[in-house]
């Protein structure tokens, strides 16, 4: 079904070495049994090629011509969650629709042979080019423009994921019989029922859910039909508050646990605030002051983090903090799958934060957590500049 691939970027850093820090650390280790599922976590959606441009001044105005100092290429859209995801020790299965061009075949090296992402459920769709995303990151944010054609439905003989290029971090027509996972993430659609979402809940997966900006303007949580199959749903504050027509993201957290069991709302540089209906838990955890070279992804990276400390089993503090710190050290990278942090850089930033004079106890305590969790020994050094993946060059020999 899927011709053979060839790696088209030269990018050895980041083909080679993502793969093996992700084996570092398996934070489910202490729960596997034969009979668990195959995979920690499934998803769906379209891919991209991100195509990234930093160090802008300003943003581009019309009639004029900008220049970047940096630039980067990497698979974009639902690849920066699935990456993120694999980067921390998870096993990853990926439903998505490949372009059999060049970038389609970038894409999926990266992730198959890069970041160890199981592909099996997707395809490579003859003739039918990648979608491709620009991002420009400015004065600490970014504007994307993005092109793409919704793929052609498979031949019946080979069922396998559609897409729709509407948002870019998911689809929401995958596969009819998605794989038993202990956990997929779904983004949902407002108005449109994604039938999977419902048949991986009736295996047994649990169910991580974030929304796009609703287009429509309605804000009606009732159109958020699968949201009832969910276990957790994770908003921004702007989008938990228009949902809930609460002031406060932190009272829409709450009124959203009468439609999910777990609501975590991210206030930007505050935070992020979570409650636990099943536990009557709350809990409240500050942002990580950085300085940000790329945003791009960096939601995605949130939601993985959080996902990881779920499925372990962690308390909702520790899952928020942690969750947290990644989105935290991916804004500091170029791209979005391309700066999802492994083991080596959160361990690294743990063991750095304990040597700074002047560090609050209490901060301290807050990521103890850590201690039982990071490499004894890391093969990276931090802060980590990646190498920059481009598409232009081929391997030398």
């Amino acid at each position: 079904m899927t011709p053979s691939h060839t790696i088209t970027g030269e990018e050895p850093e980041h083909l080679t070495r993502a793969a093996r820090c992700q084996a570092q650390v398996d934070p489910l280790a202490a729960l596997r049994e034969p009979a668990d599922p195959p995979w920690d976590v499934y998803l769906t959606g379209t891919v991209f090629l991100d195509i990234i441009f930093t160090g802008l001044d300003s943003a581009p105005v019309r009639g004029t011509e900008s220049w970047a100092r940096g630039m980067g290429s990497s698979p974009g859209g639902v690849a920066n969650m699935a990456t993120a995801l694999a980067r921390l020790g998870l096993k990853t299965s990926l439903a998505a629709a490949f372009g059999d061009d060049h970038y389609g075949e970038y894409c999926w090296d990266a992730l198959a042979q890069g970041e160890g992402i199981d592909l099996s459920a997707s395809r490579t769709v003859r003739g039918w080019h990648s979608p491709v995303t620009v991002s420009m990151a400015y004065e600490g944010e970014r504007t994307m423009v993005s092109h793409g054609h919704e793929p052609p439905p498979e031949e019946p003989a080979h069922p396998s994921p559609t897409t729709t290029l509407k948002r870019r971090p998911s689809g929401v027509d995958p596969i009819p019989c998605p794989p038993r996972a202990r956990a997929a993430v779904a983004s949902l659609t407002p108005g449109t029922r994604a039938p999977w979402i419902a048949e991986a809940a009736r295996k047994g997966t649990r169910i991580f859910a974030d929304v796009g900006w609703d287009d429509t303007g309605a804000w009606d949580l009732a159109g958020l039909a699968d949201l009832e199959h969910c276990e957790a749903f994770l908003p921004n504050a702007e989008e938990a508050k228009r949902y809930t027509g609460a002031a406060c993201p932190r009272v829409a957290a709450h009124a959203l646990t009468a439609y999910v069991p777990v609501a975590v709302v991210t206030l930007g540089s505050e935070g992020a605030y979570a409650v636990d209906r099943r536990t009557g838990e709350a809990a409240e955890v500050p942002a990580i002051a950085v300085q940000a070279l790329d945003p791009t992804g960096a939601g995605d990276v949130f939601v993985a983090g959080f996902v990881t400390g779920s499925l372990a089993g962690w308390p909702l503090a520790d899952r928020l903090a942690f969750a947290g710190l990644t989105a935290a050290l991916s804004v500091q990278e170029f791209g979005g799958s391309l700066s999802a942090p492994g083991w080596s850089e959160i361990g690294a930033w743990w063991r750095r934060v304990q040597s700074v004079p002047g560090q609050e106890p209490a901060a301290l305590r807050r990521y103890a957590f850590l201690d039982r969790l990071v490499p004894e020994e890391l093969d990276r050094p931090w802060p980590l500049r990646r190498a920059v993946p481009t598409i232009g060059f081929r391997r030398s020999g």
